[in-house]
């Protein structure tokens, strides 16, 4: 299985860089670099209170997917042979506050603003267009996502999830399997979010990313046991504690015990549950391969 780019994430050749050396991309989202991320500084709905003021932005449209490049030339039909697990994060709820500002987004949640309706559905609808022609060259699986859990819990109540996001996601589910009834569809989200994974299941969800293992509830004993015969789990590994700074040993150990809680009975896919910082020691990242090549 292979991890492609994102389609809701312009490619490196759309986003340029201004004269202060901030990057501009096709969104319109202004960003700098702080090493292997970027942080958004300036957001371009900022003033947006109105449907009118969405219908009047410009944005971008839905390209055609971009082939795998192999050998340095295109190669579709080595995209066809290949399975693949294509990311379709970030969607709807974060693409959306990328543009207008966290702060502003949820307390504009709160207060019902009459601009949230259209952004969301005009980037859903985006993604949908995006995610069947990924479904139509040939994907496996749709990793989709939105981060709506903290260390600690949901950063929004779960009824205004329910009321406002549950239902564009499982609209979005059921317009994917139009396409191919038996895709599998992955959603990510990072922290603590124990109260809606019955409703991800409801909406037809296969596999949940990433196992925050040190949010609150999100043990991976419990989540096997409450959910592993409707779920496949994809991560779980610490990257706050364990994998930066653990010996090699207590990491091998640790990486052999999720894989047999996790994996019981299969319906696991060992991972780390985050990108491996760039403080994670080398023999740190060996160990948890090497835990994984040698499970035993």
């Amino acid at each position: 299985m292979i991890l492609l780019p994102l389609p809701t994430a312009p490619p490196a050749g759309l986003t340029i860089t201004l004269p202060d050396g901030k990057l501009k991309n096709e969104w319109g989202m202004i960003m700098r670099n702080v090493g292997i991320y970027s942080e958004f500084v300036e957001f371009p709905l900022a003033h947006a209170t109105t449907k009118q003021d969405i219908l009047n932005y410009t944005f971008p449209r839905p390209k055609r997917c971009r082939k795998i490049r192999s050998g340095g030339s295109d190669d579709e039909n080595l995209f066809r042979q290949l399975r693949c697990d294509w990311r379709l994060e970030t969607m709807f709820f974060e693409m959306s506050w990328y543009l207008t500002g966290m702060e502003k987004f949820l307390m504009d949640l709160m207060l019902e603003e009459e601009y949230q309706a259209q952004l969301m559905d005009t980037i859903m609808n985006y993604i949908i267009v995006a995610g069947k022609k990924l479904i139509e060259m040939g994907v496996d699986i749709l990793w989709c996502g939105d981060d709506f859990g903290s260390q600690q819990g949901m950063i929004m109540d779960p009824e205004t999830w329910r009321s406002v996001f549950k239902p564009r996601i499982k609209y979005m589910f059921e317009e994917f399997r139009k396409v191919r009834p038996d895709i599998k569809i992955a959603w990510h989200s990072c922290g603590s979010i124990l109260p809606i994974i019955p409703d991800f299941i409801e909406i037809g969800l296969d596999i949940l990313n990433p196992i925050q293992p040190l949010a609150h509830g999100m043990e991976p004993l419990f989540l096997k046991n409450t959910y592993g015969k409707d779920l496949t789990f994809f991560g779980g590994i610490d990257v706050q504690q364990l994998l930066p700074y653990g010996n090699p040993q207590t990491i091998r150990d640790e990486v052999r015990r999720r894989i047999d809680i996790l994996g019981k009975g299969g319906g696991y896919i060992v991972a780390p549950a985050h990108n491996i910082q760039p403080d994670t020691p080398i023999e740190n990242v060996m160990a948890f391969f090497d835990a994984v090549i040698n499970p035993g």
